[in-house]
């Protein structure tokens, strides 16, 4: 009689379970959403490096809504004209044209030009040094070179020189703006490629303070102000500031400047001149 009874307790449990099963089957197949299969293609395009750089959490999320229209092709900032134009391809329509873009450091006083007051001992991060009195630098405002910016960057595009500034490659930076984010002294800016005259320094102290504790620093004299024929330098707080809409990268004001404080990058990755 019991082994009755546990049969049908089994046979009864058994059915249960494959009503429930069919019912989901049913269920499955009737609220089942259908993926967009653009969405595998656009992914496949993207960096995959989930930078972030798009202000989305990472590369699926934005594959995701470049397929449904809320992102154009050219959102991804890290991957520039060719990841637009592989995911225009994709939607079937134009991509916008992608202008180029390269961070740029602006300081270029290392160890060799700047002084220091003290010898940071602390934790080899630039804002654990920040926060540790500036980190022993004379200048405020000037590089640590503690290469926060390198661990931010995800395409291995940065590098502390022997000089402990920040050098660049050309051909892996992506314009991601995660340089710009680490670096505690706003010592990044993100610049269109073709514009190659750079102002290398970021200090607002005075003239004569800049003199005293870096050899090539910008004292706010004006010469370059002066020099330059399309009014694309001013002033701003004791440092000369470049318009790059109005640039065209003729290099008076680098000839001008006295204190070697504007350079003209080359066209070659980690290199610059004052030519």
């Amino acid at each position: 009689m019991e082994l009755l009874l546990i049969a049908k307790a089994v046979l009864a449990m058994g059915g249960s379970g494959l009503v429930i099963g069919v019912l989901l089957g049913v269920a499955s197949k009737k609220f089942a959403v259908e993926i967009d299969p653009r969405i595998e293609k656009i992914r496949e395009a993207l960096p995959g490096t989930n930078c972030g750089a798009c202000g989305l959490p990472g590369c699926d999320v934005m594959a995701e809504a470049m397929a449904d229209g809320r992102q154009p092709p050219e959102a991804c900032v890290a991957g520039g004209a060719a990841v637009a134009k592989a995911v225009a391809e994709v939607m079937g329509i134009d991509a916008c044209v992608v202008v180029k873009r390269i961070a740029r450091v602006l300081c270029q006083g290392g160890a060799k030009e700047c002084s220091f007051l003290a010898d940071y001992q602390g934790i080899k991060t630039c804002r654990g040094a920040v926060l540790a009195a500036g980190g022993g630098k004379a200048c405020s405002y000037g590089c640590l070179g503690l290469g926060s910016c390198v661990y931010a960057c995800p395409y291995d595009a940065i590098s502390i020189n022997e000089n402990k500034i920040p050098v660049i490659d050309e051909d892996k930076c992506t314009a991601c703006g995660l340089c710009v984010q680490a670096c505690p002294k706003n010592l990044f800016e993100l610049v269109v490629s073709d514009k190659r005259v750079v102002i290398r320094c970021s200090s607002k102290d005075k003239g004569p303070v800049v003199k005293k504790i870096c050899a090539v620093g910008c004292i706010g004299c004006g010469l370059c102000v002066k020099a330059c024929p399309l009014d694309a330098i001013s002033l701003k707080d004791n440092l000369a500031v470049i318009n790059y809409e109005k640039c065209d990268n003729c290099g008076l004001c680098i000839e001008k400047c006295p204190m070697n404080s504007i350079l003209k990058y080359e066209f070659s990755s980690k290199t610059m001149s004052r030519n």
